[in-house]
Parts: C-alpha cells; structure tokens; sequence
C-alpha cells in the first residue's frame, strides 16, 4: 500500500552542497531515506526552506521524490541556528499545502522542522515522527559558551518528545538522553542512518596518492570544531610516514577566508606537520568513494557525535576506522573488527591505535573485509527505508504489513525500545497518544 509520506527538514536540503558548516550528514540522509521511500512505493514530498529566489518551488529529484522549497523568511543562506523565528511561517506554508494534500505520515529532521510540523499537523490528526539528529542537551554538555543554538532549544525539544507520536533515534546512546529528557518510552525507536552500498564500494577507482608518504590517512567530515580535525592533525604530527588529507569545508578557492581553515592550517604549522597536512576543501559527492579507497585508514575524532555516516562509508568501501568512542559511532564501529575506538580528544590514543594497525596488515585486511558485509547487512539503505516504513505503519495501526516475507525490518530496530511497566502506550486512532 502506497503512502504519502512528507518528510520536513528546514534547513538541511537534499539540493544542498554538502562539506559547510550546515551541509552535511541530515542532507544524505533526507534525501537517501526519501529514495528508499520511494523506491519501495511510497510518494514522498521533502519540505525545505527556500535559501535562493531562483529556485522552483517544486523540484522532482527522482520517481516519487519531490523537494518543496517553502517560502519562510528571506530566500537567501542563513545559518540554521538563526531560523527558528521563521518557523511559524513556515508552519503556516506547511498547514497550506496539506489541507489540500493531506498526508499518511509527517517525519520530521530536526528540532525546528519538528516544532514547524507539529503545529501543522495537528488540526489535521496526521501523526508525526521525529529524528532529531542532535539533542541540544548534547551539544550544550560538550560546547556549553560555545553553542549558538537558541535559548530556548532545550525546553522545546523536551516538550517535542511528548507532543510527538514516535521518536525515531538512530543510536542507542542517544535514547538514555531522550529518555532523560521525558521521551516515553512507547514512542521510541531506533532505526539507524544508513549508506549508498552501491556508490560506497571496496572496487572501484582511488585517487591518486603521494609517491613519497608510505601512508594515507583521511579525515572526511565538516570542518567545524566538534569534528576534531584538530586532533587528527595532532595524532598525525607523531606518524611521520604518514599524510592526512583533510576533506571537507569550502572549496579550496575560498581557503584564505575560512577562519576553520586558517586555525586548522596554523595548527598543522605550530605541532609541525604542515608539510604532510593537505586541505582539499568540498568534495563532490560521485568522487567520496575514490578519495575513500584511496586512503589506508580513516580518522573519525569527533567529541561527540550523534551518529556519524563517515565511518560507514568508510566501511563500506573496506577502509578501517580509527573512530572516538562516543555516540553512534560505538554502535557503527565494532572494535577490533572494523575499526578502533578511542577515547574523545585523545590525539595520542589515535596516533596509537594507527601505528597498531600499520603494524598488522593482516587485521587491516581483515576489516577491509568485514567492514563491508556489515554495511550491506545492517546499513544499506534499502533496509533503513525498510524499518521506517515499519515505523509509520505502526502508527497508522498497520504494524502487520511490516512482516512481508523478507522484510528483515524488526532486525534494524535493534536494540528495540519496548515499553516499561506504566509508561504512556501508543493508540493507531490517528497516531495519537493517550494523555496527548
């Protein structure tokens, strides 16, 4: 049975060019998920906000996928952290167009899309889900001054978690903090993010490596300073057989007027290791995988991280990690067998664990081997589309059609977050939750 389906994710576009400060793991991921959606029979609309005047207030991205750019505030880039008071407007936009199309189910990315939806939805009973993709609890503990979201973040993402119908985590981690923050525990599940195991190979292409270094290290992620790509320049500061190739941020004509690129650059000077720190800059998503394969190791030293798609891709194209033990990444990464774990800005560690594994070429070969079966096994995302698609036939009381032979969704919602004794249950009268 076809549903449709209205994904909201306000500031990160499956348009968007990825590797800035706001471009980057949600926008995959909205538009991977919508794909999958898709392909399994579903039309699904993604709602964004419109960032240029010049764009279409429709665009069809693929068979059942369209992206509609709302009109909320000013059609020009703005930082997402600056967005919340547009979001009434864009509630409002939202209301519009489903009183004329109404939807099976609304998921919303994010805290903002899910306050926008929630408003939206409710006169109409459509049911709606969440993936936040970061708690601002998080990221207040880890940043604290440095946190620019706005102040009232934390109570609005409490006061989401009980208005919504399900809260889908992609990581288990992230359900003790939404189960600190209220979340009951019936509306909870975990569905993970996921990986293109088709474009994300160990075959294929490289890119071309330095003929001098013996070794290639790559640290692929935005280039903002939770990343932790300061450490990984720290770590390879004390692997002199070694490059890192930083992929990520603006493009590279655009260097000198970054300031994460000049303290990062500086940085590689003072513990010197500028002559082995190279800064690519943006990175076309088609040339990811080379750039992937062509590498020995893949750094991953974020200090917190809510998921983290990089250690996936890197998996799938058979590269082991060298990942920080926080987040998703604990749940991605199997130590010893994909990758090593590490404590969170602990360069030494790093450095540590990548002599380890340059020692022992054949537990690399070993993960290069795994790593790729775990990624078609438990990520690809077919089967992530799989196990959401379970989660909106849960709420709208047709749980049973998840069950087709071979389906495999129950097996991505693992660990599964079961009710406790007394918690609030879910009802399929409109997705509703009793005491709402």
């Amino acid at each position: 049975m076809s549903l449709r389906i209205a994904m909201v994710s306000e500031h990160a576009s499956p348009l968007s060019a990825l590797g800035g400060v706001d471009g980057g793991g949600q926008n995959v991921h909205v538009e991977a998920l919508a794909r999958a959606l898709a392909a399994r029979g579903h039309e699904v609309v993604v709602h964004t906000r419109r960032d240029d005047p010049d764009l279409p207030t429709n665009v069809r991205i693929g068979p059942r996928v369209t992206v509609h750019h709302v009109d909320a505030g000013p059609a020009e880039p703005i930082g997402k952290d600056a967005l919340l008071p547009f979001m009434p407007r864009f509630a409002e936009v939202l209301r519009q167009a489903w009183a004329v199309t109404r939807p099976d189910v609304v998921h919303a990315h994010f805290w903002m899309s899910a306050l926008a939806a929630t408003e939206a939805a409710e006169e109409l009973e459509v049911p709606v889900a969440v993936t936040f993709h970061a708690l601002g609890s998080v990221k207040r503990r880890h940043q604290a001054g440095a946190d620019t979201s706005p102040p009232t973040r934390l109570a609005t993402e409490r006061m989401l978690v009980q208005r919504v119908d399900r809260v889908v985590a992609t990581a288990a981690e992230e359900v003790d903090e939404l189960r600190r923050m209220g979340a009951p525990e019936a509306a909870i599940r975990i569905v993970p993010c996921g990986v293109d195991t088709a474009h994300f190979r160990p075959d294929g292409p490289e890119a071309p490596r330095d003929p001098v270094l013996p070794y290639r290290l790559l640290a692929l992620s935005r280039l903002v300073p939770r990343k932790g790509v300061d450490d990984a320049i720290r770590a390879v500061a004390d692997l002199p057989h070694c490059e890192l190739v930083v992929a990520g941020g603006p493009d590279s004509a655009h260097f000198d007027a970054d300031p994460e690129v000049l303290r990062l650059r500086r940085l590689a000077i003072e513990v010197g290791a500028a002559d082995r720190v190279r800064f690519v800059g943006a990175v076309a998503r088609p040339d990811v995988p080379a750039l992937i394969r062509s590498a020995d190791i893949m750094l991953c030293l974020p200090w917190y991280e809510p998921f983290g798609m990089v250690p996936l891709e890197a998996m799938a194209c058979g590269l082991p990690v060298v990942g920080s033990g926080v987040g998703g990444l604990r749940d991605t990464i199997e130590d010893g067998r994909t990758g090593l774990l590490v404590p969170p800005r602990s360069p030494d560690a790093a450095a540590l664990a990548v002599r380890r594994l340059l020692a022992a070429p054949g537990l690399r070969t070993a993960m290069s081997e795994h790593g790729p079966r775990v990624a078609a096994e438990r990520y690809d995302w077919a089967r992530v589309g799989q196990a959401t698609e379970a989660v909106y036939l849960e709420l709208l009381g047709r749980a049973t059609l998840a069950a087709a032979p071979g389906a495999g969704a129950a097996a991505l919602l693992v660990p599964p977050v079961l009710p406790s004794p007394g918690a609030r249950t879910a009802v399929a009268s409109g997705g509703r939750r009793v005491g709402r």
